[in-house]
């Protein structure tokens, strides 16, 4: 990063970020692509590329782009989302999803986009569902967005590259920190136009940085050097749900990619202290904790972990 030969790319010539952009792009087998501070600012830039005030999109209920992103395309964009239930697997019911496309009638807000999300709460959703939702959107003429925060978690545990996921769809974000552990930003990608037109949505949104190469330069780093080792996440999210199940009490809800979701059970309390006290960063919601392994997660800080939460269920 020290290092990082920068420019100016409010103005679009900064030759770092434009590295990285190129490269993301390549890999998601893309036109082109635009390097933006954050996921929630690259998915806002999606849909009002996509999307004009007073349009409509399709997303789910629990879906970070609808439900974690403080309504920014409703409150920056006048778009107005549709949101709908996603099933247990993070997919949507496609027939509830025609029914939910309105007619051509000026009571109705005009639906032109469909948003997946993959992962969705770790979950790495299959490139045959991708299919179907390409068919759908191709069939009733909308465009497709993949809020791919954690695209290269998917890609991994399904065995695929990043462009099998990312294929078919408009436009892509993905995540450079989060699994790859850079310390800042995300990249939308997609077609030439749409991207042109992110780029001025972006500066709209106070999002375009003078000499950003130098986050930049993490990013690609962390691309050239990270992707290859999320399978160890994996792997320690696997041992860590191992070893949880095995304290009583604590019943694991499920296990995907690098995240475990568990009740911890009656010593839920005990345990919170314990961990705190011990300087792990355990977040719980009543009884209910999501843990997500990450590349300054070892296999020997699980079994610490592990061994703290089972003595304090133990004592309690």
């Amino acid at each position: 990063m020290a290092q990082a030969e920068v420019g100016d790319d409010v103005w679009g010539d900064d030759p770092t970020v434009k590295a990285l952009e190129a490269r993301v792009a390549e890999l998601l087998g893309k036109e082109a692509a635009l390097f933006v501070t954050s996921g929630t600012q690259g998915n806002l830039c999606a849909v009002m590329a996509h999307c004009a005030r007073g349009d409509s999109f399709l997303v789910g209920l629990r879906a970070h782009t609808y439900h974690y992103e403080a309504g920014g395309a409703a409150v920056l964009g006048s778009v107005q989302p549709h949101p709908l239930p996603l099933l247990d697997n993070g997919r949507f019911d496609l027939d509830q999803l025609a029914d939910s496309i309105t007619p051509d009638d000026p009571h109705f807000a005009p639906i032109r986009l469909v948003c997946v999300e993959n992962t969705h709460n770790g979950m790495a959703l299959p490139l045959a569902y991708h299919k179907q939702m390409i068919d759908f959107a191709t069939e009733h003429g909308l465009s497709l967005h993949l809020d791919g925060a954690r695209l290269w978690n998917a890609a991994t545990d399904l065995g695929v590259t990043p462009r099998e996921v990312a294929d078919g769809f408009d436009t892509v974000s993905v995540c450079l920190s989060k699994g790859l552990g850079a310390p800042v930003g995300s990249v939308l990608a997609g077609s030439q136009e749409l991207i042109d037109r992110a780029f001025r949505i972006r500066k709209m949104l106070g999002g375009a940085m003078r000499q950003s190469g130098i986050v930049a330069a993490a990013g690609l780093h962390a691309i050239d050097h990270h992707l290859h080792r999320l399978v160890d996440d994996h792997r320690n999210a696997q041992r860590l749900a191992d070893g949880l199940a095995g304290i009583p009490g604590v019943e694991i809800q499920g296990r995907h990619t690098n995240m475990v979701f568990a009740d911890l059970g009656p010593a839920v309390e005990a345990m919170g202290e314990a961990a705190a006290a011990n300087d792990i960063l355990l977040a719980i919601w009543g009884r209910e904790s999501r843990m997500v392994t990450h590349l300054d997660v070892s296999a020997d800080d699980i079994d610490t972990a592990l061994n703290v939460l089972g003595e304090a269920a133990a004592r309690s």
